[in-house]
This record gives structure tokens, sequence and C-alpha cells, in this order.
């Protein structure tokens, strides 16, 4: 081939390859754009437009006073565009900017800030991080007055990324109660504790949306979708009282080396948590809340049980507080192959039921072995029936769970009655433990503790909760005088004689046992002192249960000496504050007689047992339904007889409408009603035949 025929050869094949390649160039295109067009055109606008989550500000919970236990802070991360900045800007303004850095964060020099704003500079980093540390609003305001920043985000460069941080104001008062964020948890609702984990939907609040699109390398918001800001928690918690309850608690664990503590303070007539801490001896030798003690650590209870002893006993009418019994001349007491004695050594011998209680003797335990070593049951069923083997149902998470041994369980033995008597083989938390002594406070009526009284949304009430009351009452109101009574008797007269005061009257029981340690039992010598009760005694405000666990046996562990000092501190600083609040909370309570109509024999038992009214004539009217009352002298009411039949037009005189019309009805009278109050007169006489369908008018008055 000659030489032109080579070359016209070789242009010819590149011609070709160019036309093919050019063809297929053209077919990619076609293709993109007709067949693949929308696929590419959805990743186009995906690139371009972004959707972006706006975070809602998390609600606050407050103190009962509106003071903020917990709230959500804005905090800034820093970063730097290096990128934006103009060359002679920087080269004027680098040794200025590097210089307030150091001076503002001081962990660096100036000459390190400056080397490393010129590598980044230099790298043309476009997210650099100035500072691990984040900074409040206030400062950075100070951070946007800086040389270079100044001259804001598009040609100074500095990026400001926001993160709300969970702060409590008030360092260390009922942490554990109130609850905590950290890191780990701000994405899951799990493993959060305290109100902030209970109260979690109404205090996260309804994310936003932002959809923002991408402009000369900067997301720019197109459309926004405001978030909805959580609602506030308004607890029942009292700042100073909580701050009293604390540091009393405190210095008692400090002065007697224990390992931990718990305190609560409630509000008898509402149930009300006022104060509640729970303390943990840290490895540096300080004290903090790690575990809420008050409500998940279920144990035995020790000789605070004894009251719910009492009021079996009570109850069932084997004792009364003024019996003697004979406790014997030891103060040692056998059950099968075991043996109790009293702590203090002394022989009782022969006492009052009530000073069996007052001095915490465990002779209390031979009485119940004594009264229900044959129906065990009896016994169990009236702890059960006080509660005791049930949750308070609190909205916190974590509440241990209380146990009461039945006859029937495995483990039940010879001496479970007698244990369980004085607070062993028995399980239950302090709070539920302050419940029952609340309730014995409260005239019988147990109350739910309540943590949180209202939920609001930017001031606004959202939801309220009003005091709930639990069942009905624990016991009969003459049993729970007498208890009452035996309770001021433990601070007169008994264990607790130490923190007796003339200035207001304080009920209460102390209780020091002895803790189980896992297989070794009780061999490892370990305590638990505490003291229940309430004040002023006489007309109760407050509850308060102080426990403590492991105080070093070389300086005491007695409850008299270690919980009880710090209920009574608790006592006086609230009492003083309640006094100033409320004036004189003594007072006489109105002993006059009611107003009573005749009627029902059941009813006027009840309302009078209620009102704590001494009734006499009960043997009297033991074979009647129906009774007349009438007062002794304006100091006791009197029941007589009162004889009905359907065959004679019954004696109404006295009686209210719903009991006359029962009655008259049930004869087989029509009945005319005129007047309102108490049947004063009736148009048939008393005691004459009844005549089916006959008609009889009363009046009432």
């Amino acid at each position: 081939m000659s030489m032109k025929g080579e070359i016209i050869w070789r242009i010819g094949l590149i011609y070709v390859l160019m036309t093919l390649i050019a063809g297929a160039i053209i077919f990619k295109t076609l293709h993109v754009q007709i067949w693949e067009g929308e696929k590419w055109r959805k990743k186009s606008v995906a690139v371009r437009i972004k959707d972006f989550e706006v975070a809602p500000n998390r609600g606050d919970i407050c103190a009962c006073d509106g003071r903020k236990l917990a709230s959500s802070v804005p905090y800034y991360e820093l970063r730097w565009d290096a990128s934006v900045v103009d060359g002679d800007l920087f080269g004027e303004k680098v040794d200025s900017l590097a210089l307030c850095l150091s001076r503002f964060f001081g962990d660096e020099s100036k000459a390190a800030y400056k080397k490393r704003l010129e590598m980044a500079r230099a790298r043309k980093k476009t997210y650099y991080l100035l500072n691990r540390r984040k900074v409040s609003f206030n400062e950075l305001k100070k951070i946007r007055t800086f040389p270079i920043f100044r001259k804001g985000r598009n040609r100074g460069g500095l990026i400001e990324e926001m993160n709300s941080v969970r702060l409590q104001p008030h360092v260390n008062l009922a942490t554990r109660t109130i609850g905590y964020l950290n890191e780990a948890e701000d994405r899951s609702f799990e493993g959060r504790v305290g109100l902030e984990g209970a109260f979690e939907n109404e205090l996260k609040g309804i994310p936003g949306r932002s959809i923002k699109q991408m402009m000369s390398g900067t997301w720019v918001p197109v459309t926004v979708e405001e978030p909805i800001d959580g609602n506030d928690i308004i607890t029942t918690i009292d700042i100073d009282y909580q701050d009293i309850v604390q540091h009393a608690l405190m210095r008692q664990l400090e002065k007697f080396d224990a390992d931990r503590g718990t305190a609560i303070l409630m509000e008898v007539e509402t149930g009300d948590v006022k104060a509640i801490a729970n303390l943990k001896r840290q490895s540096s030798g300080g004290y903090e809340e790690e575990f809420n003690y008050a409500i998940g650590d279920a144990g035995e209870p020790g000789s605070v049980m004894k009251a719910a002893t009492m009021i079996a006993m009570l109850e069932d009418g084997y004792v009364e507080p003024e019996d003697t019994v004979d406790l014997g001349g030891k103060g040692v007491y056998a059950f099968f192959d075991k043996t109790l004695a009293d702590s203090d050594g002394k022989k009782p011998g022969k006492i009052t039921v009530q000073h069996v209680f007052e001095i915490s003797s465990n002779g209390i335990a031979k009485l119940v072995n004594d009264f229900y070593k044959d129906k065990p049951e009896r016994f169990v069923n009236r702890l059960c029936g006080l509660d005791l083997d049930k949750k308070l149902g609190i909205p916190l998470k974590g509440e241990g769970d209380p146990y009461i041994k039945h006859p029937g369980d495995s483990t039940w033995s010879g001496i479970s009655l007698p244990w369980m008597s004085i607070g062993y083989e028995v399980k239950l938390t302090p709070l539920q433990v302050l419940a029952f002594y609340n309730a014995i406070a409260n005239n019988g009526q147990r109350m739910r503790p309540r943590f949180v009284k209202e939920i609001r949304h930017r001031g606004q009430l959202v939801e309220q909760f009003e005091p709930e009351e639990v069942g009905g009452r624990i016991c009969s109101r003459s049993t729970l005088k007498k208890l009452q009574r035996i309770l001021e008797g433990v601070v007169e007269n008994g264990t607790a004689r130490n923190i007796y005061t003339d200035k207001y009257r304080i009920a209460g029981k102390t209780g020091t046992a002895r803790i189980a340690t896992g297989k070794k039992g009780y061999q490892i010598r370990k305590y638990r002192a505490s003291f229940v009760g309430y004040f002023p005694a006489d007309h109760p405000l407050y509850s308060c249960i102080v426990v403590i666990d492991e105080p070093s046996l070389s300086k005491g562990y007695y409850a008299s000496s270690v919980s009880s000092p710090v209920f009574r501190e608790i006592a006086d600083k609230i009492y003083s504050a309640a006094y100033l609040q409320y004036g004189e909370v003594k007072g006489e309570a109105d002993k006059s007689l009611p107003v009573c109509k005749n009627g029902l024999k059941e009813d006027f038992l009840a309302v009078f047992d209620d009102l704590d009214i001494e009734v006499e004539g009960k043997a009297d009217v033991k074979q009647n339904d129906w009774v007349l009352t009438a007062s002794n002298e304006g100091e006791n009411v009197v029941l007589k007889p009162r004889r009905i039949t359907n065959s004679q037009v019954p004696n109404v005189k006295g009686m209210g409408l719903k009991d006359a019309l029962y009655l008259l009805e049930n004869a087989g009278l029509s009945v005319g009603v005129s007047g309102a109050g108490m049947v004063m007169s009736q148009s048939l006489q008393p005691g004459t035949e009844v005549r089916q369908g006959s008609y009889i008018h009363i009046e009432l008055r």
C-alpha cells in the first residue's frame, strides 16, 4: 500500500471510531434524558434539598413554687470555615483572633492558637473545631465580637452548632428523684430514671421539620414546621425543705461514718412528697445521690413494723394498751430452736402492753406467738389488710416489691410468725413504711405518695393531679386513737426519749434491724437504723422517715442515737417554718355532740366510730336493728332500742326521711311527705294495726 493509501486508511479508521464514539455519547445522552430522566431528576433534588428535624425545647421540672429543678440550657459548639475568609483579612487579624481565643478558653497560648488557625487556613478546612468546650449563649455573644468572626458567617466563617444541656440548678438536691439525661440516653427513653423518665412523653415535646436547600455551599431554610416545646412539670418538692432534709441526713452520715441513708418528708393530708434524699458514700469519702433507696430498696424494716403488729392485736381484741403482761425476768424469748433477746439487756417483768411497745421490747413477738400460733394466717391477713403487701403505685419507675410471707410459702417456719411481728422475714421500702405511718397520722386514711401536682405549657394548666386516697381506713377509729397515743409514748417515755421536746409533740417509732449479707446471712454485724413518725402529734402536718444503713459499730448503731436525732433536726426546722407560715398549729377540736336522728344502728355505730364519740347502751340494743339516740349530759351518746314490726304502724319520729320511708313503705303504707329535716309528726299513731295501702302523712322539720 502506498503512503497516500495508508494515510487515507488511517484517517478513515479514526473517522469511524470518532463517529462511533459520538453516536454512543448521543445515545447515552438521550437515554439519560428520556429513559432515566426521572430517576436523575429525583437524585438532583435529593442532593440539593434536605429534610432536617428541628428539636423542641425539653420542658422544665419545677419545685412546688415554680423554681426550676431541671432545665435545658442551650450550649454551642464552635467550628470554623477557613475557606470563606479573605486572605488579606486573615493575614491582618489572625494574631488578634489567636490572642482572643487564648484568653477566652485559657487552655493554650496565643502562638498555639495562631498555628492551629494557619493550619486550618492552609488546608482549606470548612468545618474546623475551634475548641472542645461548649459555650453558653452569653459567651457566644462575646465570641461573635472577636476579630474575623465579627464579619459574620459568610465572611468570618464562624459556625455555631446549638445543643441543649440538661442542668439541675440546685446541685445534688433530690437528684435521683428528679432524674437525669446523659449523652447515651439522649436518643432513648430507656434507662432514664426519676421524673425525667416517668414524664418523658410530657417533657420531650414534638419535633419540628425544616426543609433546606443547598445554595452556594450553604444549607438555606426553604420551609419550616415549628417544633412544639415540651410541657413543664410542677412537682410537690419544696426546695427549702429539701435542703433541710438532705443536709441533716448528710451530717449524720458523716458523723457515724455510715454507708448510705435516705430521708423522706411527706405532707400528711395530701401525701405530697416535700423532700426526698438518698445519699451513698463515695470512694472519695463524700456522699452523693447514686440510687433511689427510698423507692427501690425493699428490705427488712425491723421494729418500725411493730405498729402494724399492734394494730392486728388491738383490732382482734387480744390486748389493750393498759393491759399488764408478764414477759418474765430475763428479757429472752424462746421460739422453737431460736431465741430473741431485748437489746437493752433489761428484765422487763410485768409491764403494760403500751410500755412493751414504747421500749421496743421483743416481748411483742411472744404476745403474737401466744395469740396467733394456731392461726398464723389471721395475723398475715391483718398485715395484708393494711396493704403492706401492695406497691404504692407511684409514677416513678423502680419501686421495690413489698413482701409479706404467708403460711403456705416454702420458706415458712416455726419462727416466721414471731420474726414477722418485729419486722423480719418481710420486706418494705422506706417510702412504703412512711406511707403506712402517714395513714396513722391522717386519721387512718392512706394517701398515694404524690410527686407531681401539675403539668403546664408556657404557664397554662394542661393537667392537674389531685391528692389520691387509696382504699378505706386502715383500722377502726378506736384502735387508731390507741395507737397514736402509744406512738407518742415512744417519744415521751420510750426509745426515742432523747428527741422529746416541750415545744410540740412528736409521735413515732424507732427500729434497729440486723442486715442480712448474702449467703452469710446475719453473721456479719451490719445494721439499719430507722425512725419514722409525724409531727405535731396532736395536729399532724408532716410525716417523716429517716433510714441509715451500716453506721460504724464503734460510733453507735441504735436508731435512738443514729436516726432519731436527724428526724428531730428536720422536725424542728420544718415546724418552725410551718409556724411562721400558718401560725399556731395546735388547737382543741369541737367536742360538742352532733345532732342525731333516730335510725339504723349500724349507721350510727359507723359514724360515731369515725367521729371518735363514745357510745353507751350497746348491750341494750344488741338484738335491735333500729335505735333511738340520746345524750348523757352532753358527754356520750346513749343508744336505746326501738321495736319495729310490720304488723304495727312504726314510730318514725326523729328519723330522717330515707329511714322513715323505708320502714313505712315496708309496712305496706302509702306515704305523703312535707317539710325537710327529721320527722316531727306522723298522721297514724305508732303501734296501731297496719291496714295495707293506708295513707300516712309525715311532717319533717
